[in-house]
């Protein structure tokens, strides 16, 4: 399997814009417009529905029919998508939006109920319930953000999908909802897929990371193992974009290059014309996701393949499990 996803830990899906990490998530729960179409794969779901009417079992998500999807979204895998502005319908309040989806999804409620579980759902969000009566233009865009991962959460999945619920925040406010994300995983035990193209944003929050690049996915490893030891040439880089907190100052560097038309893929790695350690199988073959060692890190290049000579910045030993270090 390509990615899994766990209760109580969070995935991070990495990448450009542009790298197929919104489709993906978007296609495993068939919510693709047209005319995109799934041609092939799987999406299994192991539900144990904590309440309400949810799925009960095991399904294959793209095989499934109206009637299982209608029963695993929102209740059982939910959405916060990029911009709560656009996300929420401007012209009815906070509540009425939270009492339509409790009213579909848990229609044995009363709306005295809704609305109490409405108020309780922002306070645990750190919004006063008084904003139930507001239109989302009345809200900042860190609270309206806020209340999306409120209603995501109203109906107690076992999943949450994020799709860059930080975009156009500043960073007091980012850094605000990454705490309270958190302590929401924490608190709530939910498996969450956080995407991003900001690999910065993912080193307190994510266990483990995988990371895209033209529509395939490219390098996956624990979190830790990414951030200190990258085996792929455009995690490196990426790695490299942005300046590090703490230590040492080093040299920001740039990806040469700009992400390959996916019409139009060059031959070989999709990454190599911008690589400046490719060789010549990187212009011919496909690398596939392969296991680096034991180490629980998997990356589709073929300088992790046979006798090809690592360059010594993709292979930095795995750091030590902080149990081990602590004897």
């Amino acid at each position: 399997c390509d990615l899994m996803l766990r209760r109580g830990r969070v995935l991070g899906l990495a990448g450009e814009s542009g790298s197929g990490k919104t489709t993906m998530a978007l296609a495993a729960i068939r919510l693709l417009r047209a005319p995109a179409v799934i041609t092939g794969g799987q999406a299994i779901f192991h539900s144990k529905p904590l309440g309400g009417d949810g799925l009960k079992g095991t399904v294959d998500l793209l095989a499934a029919d109206e009637d299982e999807l209608r029963a695993v979204r929102w209740s059982e895998i939910s959405v916060v998508m990029q911009s709560a502005l656009n996300a929420l319908n401007p012209v009815i309040t906070i509540g009425a939006q939270f009492d339509d989806l409790l009213k579909v999804h848990r229609p044995q409620l009363s709306r005295s109920a809704r609305y109490e579980r409405s108020g309780e759902m922002l306070d645990m969000v750190g919004i006063n319930a008084d904003r139930l009566r507001s239109y989302p233009h009345e809200l900042s865009g860190g609270m309206r953000q806020r209340a999306m991962i409120a209603m995501a959460l109203a109906l107690e999945p076992q999943v949450m999908i994020l799709d860059e619920p930080t975009t156009a925040l500043d960073v007091v406010t980012q850094r605000e909802i990454l705490e309270e994300l958190i302590a929401l995983r924490d608190r709530l035990g939910f498996a969450a897929l956080f995407i991003t193209h900001d690999l910065s944003l993912l080193v307190e929050l994510a266990d483990e990371i995988a990371v895209m690049y033209a529509g395939r996915l490219m390098e996956r490893a624990p979190a830790a193992s990414l951030f200190h030891a990258p085996r792929l040439p455009y995690t490196h880089g990426l790695l490299h974009c942005f300046p590090p907190m703490h230590g040492a100052r080093a040299r920001m560097e740039g990806i040469a290059g700009s992400p390959p038309d996916l019409r139009a893929l060059p031959t070989g790695c999709a990454f190599n014309p911008r690589c400046k350690w490719a060789m010549d199988q990187c212009r011919h073959d496909v690398p596939q996701l392969e296991p680096v060692g034991n180490t629980g890190h998997d990356v589709a290049c073929w300088l992790h393949r046979g006798d090809a000579e690592v360059p010594a910045e993709l292979a930095r030993p795995e750091p030590v499990p902080v149990e081990v270090r602590a004897r």
